[in-house]
């Protein structure tokens, strides 16, 4: 173990593998400290990445070089696009993984670098006249670092319930941190407390599967990366769905004051998208069934996760509630669920690098910033790592606009508003989203990550073949014109109608090349909407980047609710278009705002 190091990075989930390869991929002298060296990699919850709005982040940290999506080709188990009846922009592929082989592949990336993985606990971070210098180990030993990232994800100050039994904890064999818990808060830093919760873990073979609904892969299997790493698929296996009834939720009601959620143990908010089977039951007293979906842990593994029933009710109730579920009759459970109730930071506290404003070279990422969500962690984790990396070469930073994906809107978000509860990522987030498909982050991103050292070679190499096939394609096929009924047409026309039969284009222009025809296919259907949004992005940019003074009170601006006085008071944006991002912030009020720093700056001239 040495002593000193340019990037120390504390914790091994989703958000510090992917900083610690971060700083990697630019050559950085980097160490990963982990409680355990055996968790790194783990996945604390369901066994699954991707989804609405996530996997359009999965596909931005593999477009940045990141490791994410090359783990979930190694260990997935089966893949399917989810919103295919609607547009392009908003199809997500998930897929579901295989829990050891997906931590095992994130274990082999990192021991194929040299990055140096130390199994140890962090119990301070030593910080002079406000910068992080070093970090202190429970073993007594001191290590130094140009930059430390923070990404402890549930386990400070974690504490795990099941009904009034509490145990210390961010997941189950892992103790919690309270010492750094502790040090975070003698900064100073704005705190609170959420929860998440877990279900049950459930014997494969106690279920009966035939009573259930099958819900089988996609074929033929698509891939998460466009790396080209993984080159042969693991075996596919089905999922399968069934459902709560009425048997059930009285089960649950009459004993949910038994739950920590309900019997005032528990003082965290939850996050409001991925309720617990309790908050569904009180929540809609009038819906008859739930939907439970039962994900295999693994190819080989006698292990499901019934992902729709999370739960902190005593493990006695939670078995009869389970027993009560169609296919679930004589389920063996080898796990119960439970909630665990941790610090976080408030993400306000952080500039859009991730590093503390208040104190210099320390960066937070993950759910200690009041996320929820591994794609949402390792994306921080990138940015974390990416911008800290370039600190230490004294390069300019790389921050992401709202208006260039998925990642630039997540650390918008949470900088500026900060949460309210776990902050999951979803579509509906991303105003400019008809400019991100899962499909194009590489087009978005790739050469931003590439100029700057994170991106390689090959991947780059790759990305640049392809983009010219598609060049050639494009300027082979787009000018010509095909016969519509009894009308010639041109083929950018005819791709702009809904739903165009592509099987009969590709006969008709007598290609091939599915791939590139699918991709002119939608960039002509959503060219018009592309250009418009575009055009908003410019005649906004210089307005929305316009400074607010640190002299302007917003108090006294005249015009402006007391609830939005309050809240400008509270976050204090720097700019224009940080204002107009805060909930409950009106055109009217940045109208009222934009006058008064014209105002302001009369008064400083006169």
């Amino acid at each position: 173990m040495n002593n000193k190091y340019d990037v120390i990075v504390i914790g091994g989930g989703h958000a510090g593998c992917e900083a610690a390869h971060a700083a990697h991929r630019k050559k950085l002298k980097t160490c990963l400290i982990s409680i355990s060296e055996n968790s790194i990699g783990q996945m604390s919850c369901n066994p699954a990445i991707g989804g609405l709005g996530k996997t359009h982040l999965v596909k931005e940290i593999d477009a940045a070089g990141g490791i994410m999506a090359e783990a979930t080709d190694a260990s997935g188990i089966q893949y399917r696009t989810l919103n295919t009846r609607k547009g392009q922009t908003v199809r997500s592929l998930r897929v579901q993984c295989d829990r050891d082989k997906y931590k095992e592949a994130v274990q082999k990336i990192i021991k194929g670098t040299d990055i140096e993985v130390i199994e140890a606990e962090v119990e301070d971070i030593e910080i002079n006249n406000h910068k992080a210098e070093a970090v202190l180990l429970d073993s007594g030993k001191r290590i130094e670092g140009k930059a430390i990232i923070l990404t402890t994800g549930t386990f400070l100050k974690g504490i795990m319930y099941k009904g009034n039994k509490k145990t210390e904890g961010g997941r189950v064999g892992d103790k919690a941190s309270v010492k750094l818990a502790n040090k975070l808060y003698s900064l100073k830093l704005p705190m609170g407390r959420l929860k998440t919760g877990t279900p049950a873990r459930i014997k494969l073979s106690s279920l009966d599967l035939e009573s259930m609904e099958e819900q089988p892969g996609e074929e033929p299997t698509p891939w998460m990366s466009k790396k080209g790493k993984n080159n042969k698929h693991i075996k596919q296996i089905s999922c399968y769905i069934t459902r709560t009834n009425p048997q059930t939720h009285k089960e649950i009601s009459d004993n949910i004051k038994k739950s920590a959620m309900y019997s005032g143990n528990i003082v965290g908010i939850g996050p409001r998208y991925c309720p617990s089977i309790e908050d569904k039951i009180h929540k809609f007293p009038l819906k008859e069934s739930h939907q439970i979906f039962i994900e295999p842990e693994g190819v080989d593994v006698d292990l499901v996760y019934p992902n729709g029933i999370s739960t902190s009710l005593p493990e006695e109730n939670q078995k009869r509630f389970i027993q009560t579920i169609k296919g679930m009759e004589d389920a063996e459970i080898t796990e119960y669920g439970y909630a665990v109730e941790y610090d976080f930071v408030d993400p306000r506290a952080l500039n859009k690098t991730l590093e503390l404003i208040d104190v210099k070279n320390l960066y937070l990422a993950g759910q200690i910033n009041g996320t929820t969500g591994y794609e949402e962690a390792a994306a921080q984790g990138l940015m974390a790592g990416v911008n800290a990396s370039l600190k230490i070469c004294n390069e300019e930073s790389l921050i992401l606009e709202r208006h260039d994906g998925y990642i630039g809107v997540l650390i918008d978000d949470l900088t500026n508003l900060g949460v309210t509860e776990p902050y999951r990522m979803f579509t509906s987030r991303a105003e400019h989203r008809l400019m991100f498909s899962q499909d194009n982050a590489e087009q978005r991103l790739i050469e931003k990550f590439y100029k700057k050292g994170f991106v390689e070679n090959e991947q780059y190499n790759r990305y640049s073949e392809q983009e010219e096939a598609y060049k050639n394609f494009k300027k082979l096929n787009e000018t010509i014109t095909v016969l519509a009924g009894n009308k010639k047409q041109k083929l950018k026309d005819f791709l702009k109608k809904p739903n165009p039969d592509l099987k009969k284009i590709a006969k008709l222009i007598e290609t091939k090349d599915k791939k590139n025809l699918e991709r002119l296919a939608n960039e002509c259907k959503y060219e018009g909407y592309i250009k418009k949004q575009l055009r908003e992005i410019k005649r906004n940019e210089k307005n929305l980047k316009k400074l607010i003074p640190e002299t302007i009170n917003f108090i006294e601006i005249e015009g402006l609710s007391t609830e939005v006085k309050e809240k400008l008071s509270a976050s204090r944006p720097k700019t224009i278009g940080d204002a107009s991002r805060l909930e409950g912030i009106t055109p009217a009020a940045i109208s009222l705002i934009t006058v008064a720093i014209a105002k302001d700056r009369n008064r400083d001239v006169t």
